[in-house]
């Protein structure tokens, strides 16, 4: 069982100004694919704070992965991938360069997120936008490929070699 924590980065939804309404579609949609979300939180566009919390998911409630939501874009105080960036051991940019693809073909306005992913220890830290609509649109672009990929980093699986389907 992959197990998912979830993120969103709010200034008003910490302060209870403004109903979360993207961190719901993440929990709907991971949780399509049987993955368990263990832990969610709304947390203010504070990097030092952001980056706390991920750190602690990760080394010491060891959560698979890591879904933010929000702080992704040009707004002074968007801070999620530079708070992300802070921890990771490993940058994984194509992810956030899948998710721009898959939804370039949806809006032009998807070039400005600057979304980032990365590994810590055994864990894989996704930024989402913070829309419900492009987080939805940014998750099923990659959801296909994400559970095998969870699944080699923390060692459940370990064949990477699919057969080419043009090759038979």
């Amino acid at each position: 069982m992959i197990r998912v924590g979830i993120i969103t980065v709010s200034d008003k939804g910490s302060r209870g100004e403004r109903e979360d309404k993207s961190g719901p579609v993440i929990k709907e949609m991971v949780e399509a694919q049987d993955f368990k979300v263990v832990d969610y939180i709304i947390l203010p566009d504070e990097r030092d704070q952001l980056s706390q919390t991920m750190k602690t998911w990760c080394d010491e409630k060891r959560v698979d992965l890591i879904l933010t939501t929000g702080g992704t874009g040009f707004a002074k105080r968007d801070c999620t991938p530079e708070a992300t960036l802070d921890i990771v051991e490993k940058r994984v940019p194509g992810i956030p360069e899948a998710m721009r693809y898959y939804s370039l073909q949806i809006t032009p306005r998807t070039m400005l997120s600057r979304a980032a992913a990365g590994i810590r220890k055994d864990t894989l830290i996704i930024n989402l936008p913070g829309s419900p609509k492009a987080v939805r649109e940014n998750l099923e672009g990659i959801m296909g490929s994400l559970q095998h990929g969870i699944e080699i980093l923390i060692g459940s699986a370990s064949e990477c070699a699919m057969p080419d389907p043009r090759n038979n």
